[in-house]
Order: structure tokens, then C-alpha cells, then sequence
């Protein structure tokens, strides 16, 4: 068992950082943690619950939009002389974050609330097929360092929480 353990982090060590993550798979993490906390918001009926959701996902979001409209478009618009992909995405980021900005330390009040949060989800869900079914495919093509750009919007993530908290 030791030996495999040591085996694992010799090859680790042989890509400079353990487990490297990709920008593409950082953002489809992302993505996956966002859609899950969606799902539990629509299945609670408690307003803590609620409003501790609403602030993970608002939080979640604000921090994804950030490194991508700060790391990962530019080399991605770059990398494919892009000039309809990227702009789309950051209009589609701009009215999340005018939902965010109406749901921030607000306390759930019933309907209007429930349905700010459900067209915000539907808002991300639909951002999310478009750059996993467009953006992602194109951009992996590209000769762009996906693990590299993975590391440097890691640490631009750990940044921002570290600000935020």
C-alpha cells in the first residue's frame, strides 16, 4: 500500500503539482457544485436554508464569473480569434449578475424571491450547455495550456475567497 501511495505522488510530483486540474474541468466542477446547490434550494422549504444556499450560490458564481472573464475568455477569445462565444458569455454573465446583485442579503419573501432564484438557475443552466457544448470543445482544440490556465484561475479562486472571507 505504501508503495502505491509513493508511486502516486512520484507521478504527481512529475507534473509539478499533484492532481493538476485543467481550466475546463475546474469550470465543469464549478459547474457541477452550482447545478447541485440549485437542486437543494429547490427541494428545501426552509428560509435559513434557503437564504444560506442563495449566499453559497451567489458567492459561487460571482467567483466563477470572475476568473473566467478575467483568465479563461481572454486566452480562449484569443486562442480562436473569437468574436461571438466570449462576448455572448459575458452579456449572459451580466444578467447573473444583476439577479445576484437582487438577491444578495435579501431574506426570502415568498414568491417573487423563489422566482428570482429559479431564473437565475435557469439563467446559469442555459450558460452552462452553451459553453460545454460550444465554448469548451473549441477552446480544448486550440494549442492554448488548459492546465496551466487551470492553475493560474485556481489561484486567482483562492484569492478571491481569501478576499471575501
Amino acid at each position: 500500500m505504501t508503495a502505491t501511495k509513493t508511486t502516486r505522488r512520484t507521478n504527481a510530483a512529475d507534473h509539478d503539482k499533484p492532481a493538476p486540474k485543467d481550466a475546463i474541468a475546474l469550470l465543469r466542477a464549478d459547474h457541477t457544485a452550482v447545478r447541485q446547490m440549485f437542486t437543494d434550494y429547490e427541494k428545501t422549504r426552509s428560509v435559513a436554508t434557503k437564504m444560506s444556499l442563495v449566499a453559497d450560490i451567489c458567492s459561487a458564481l460571482t467567483v466563477h464569473a470572475q476568473i473566467e472573464e478575467e483568465i479563461f475568455y481572454p486566452a480562449v477569445k484569443a486562442a480562436l480569434k473569437d468574436k461571438l462565444l466570449v462576448p455572448e458569455a459575458t452579456v449572459e454573465h451580466t444578467s447573473v449578475k444583476d439577479l445576484i446583485a437582487q438577491l444578495e442579503g435579501v431574506e426570502p419573501d415568498g414568491e417573487m424571491y423563489d422566482a428570482k432564484v429559479k431564473v437565475l438557475s435557469e439563467y446559469v443552466k442555459h450558460h452552462v450547455q452553451e459553453e460545454q457544448n460550444e465554448m469548451f470543445p473549441q477552446a480544448k482544440a486550440t494549442s492554448l495550456d488548459m492546465v496551466e490556465l487551470g492553475a493560474r484561475m485556481a489561484t486567482r479562486r483562492d484569492d478571491l475567497l481569501a478576499q471575501a472571507a
